[in-house]
C-alpha cells in the first residue's frame, strides 16, 4: 500500500506561459568581475591558461569585458 500524496498537478494559467523579460536577462556587472567570473562566462574550464587570458583580458578592457561574452 503506498504512503505517497498524490501529485497536485500544476495550473497552466498564462502568467507561467510568459517570458521572463529581457532586462532581467542581462548582466549588469560591477567593479568586481574576477577572472574566474569571465572564463566561466566564456564557458571555458579554469585552468591557469585560461585565467591568464582572463586576467589579461580585464587589463586591457576592464570589466566591460564581460558584457561583450554576455548579453
Amino acid at each position: 500500500m503506498s504512503t505517497s500524496q498524490p501529485e497536485t498537478s500544476r495550473s497552466t494559467g498564462r502568467d507561467e506561459d510568459q517570458f521572463t523579460p529581457d532586462a532581467l536577462l542581462h548582466t549588469a556587472p560591477g567593479k568586481d568581475v574576477t577572472p574566474e567570473d569571465l572564463v566561466m562566462a566564456t564557458g571555458r574550464d579554469i585552468t591557469p591558461a585560461n585565467l591568464e587570458w582572463a586576467r589579461r583580458k580585464l587589463e586591457s578592457e576592464g570589466p566591460s569585458a564581460v558584457e561583450r561574452l554576455l548579453p
